[in-house]
């Protein structure tokens, strides 16, 4: 590493190792709250601190470590190379897991699972996606199983679905080719995951986004021009937003 990209990562450990030398550590609780006023404003140089010191604390905490995961993936959305968003997401996937081993009751801990896959999915070799979509599935329908009403759980779900409902033809026999059967799913089963997702939380675009994006692959291209304009008039609130919304306008611009 040399350049901007040493000057950035120096800059990160030197901030790191402020905040955390400043933190309360009266309680893991105490941390996880002042963790969480940097985390939901998508600040995870600063909240990762906090959380981390509240690990020290309560090493069997399995929110902690879900807490802890999500910054890594935050850290690994803005890392500048693929090999330094690899290492992210390698430090989010052990997090993850382990707040699925200790937390196997927790919802969110096994959708940790999935969504860091999710998230690494795209670097990873075409044999490596195929064998680490089946832990996704895996890891959401345990999710779904603990608590119903996870709306996120039901937002990863119909990507899964999505994702292989738009497998079709030759890409689908090269891949069964390649890597044996692959699991089939059409853009109604993603829809109705999209549609229980807005059901139970309407404030998340990616799903009004994401349920437009099925309706064009069912030829629905009037219903998905108002669901994704809908999802592209709604205020950034999540990590991912601005990626979703550039699939929005990508979905719209070649619908006719």
């Amino acid at each position: 590493m040399s350049g901007p990209a040493a000057i950035r990562a120096l800059g990160v450990a030197l901030l790191l190792a402020f905040v955390a030398r400043d933190a309360p550590a009266d309680s893991a609780a105490e941390l996880m709250r002042l963790g969480y006023e940097f985390d939901v404003r998508l600040r995870a140089v600063e909240a990762l601190p906090f959380y981390l010191q509240a690990e020290q604390l309560e090493p069997g905490n399995a929110e902690v470590l879900v807490r802890i995961a999500r910054q890594y993936r935050y850290l690994m959305a803005d890392a500048p190379t693929t090999a330094e968003k690899l290492r992210f997401g390698r430090l989010a996937m052990d997090y993850s897991q382990r707040a699925g081993t200790l937390g196997p009751r927790n919802s969110d801990a096994q959708l940790s699972v999935a969504i860091t896959l999710g998230k690494m999915l795209p670097m990873l070799s075409n044999r490596e996606q195929v064998e680490n979509s089946k832990r996704i599935k895996t890891a959401v329908d345990k999710a779904l199983e603990l608590d119903p009403r996870n709306d996120l759980a039901w937002h990863i779900l119909g990507r899964w679905h999505e994702g292989y409902a738009e497998l079709t033809g030759f890409r689908r026999k090269m891949g069964e080719l390649l890597y044996g059967k692959l699991p089939t799913s059409t853009y109604e089963e993603a829809a109705q995951c999209f549609t229980n997702a807005i059901a139970i939380n309407p404030n998340r675009l990616m799903n009004y986004i994401e349920l437009g994006r099925c309706y064009a692959g069912m030829r629905g291209n009037e219903e998905a021009r108002r669901l994704i304009k809908k999802g592209l008039a709604m205020p950034n609130r999540e990590k991912d937003d601005p990626g979703f919304k550039q699939r929005g306008r990508e979905t719209l611009a070649h619908l006719h």
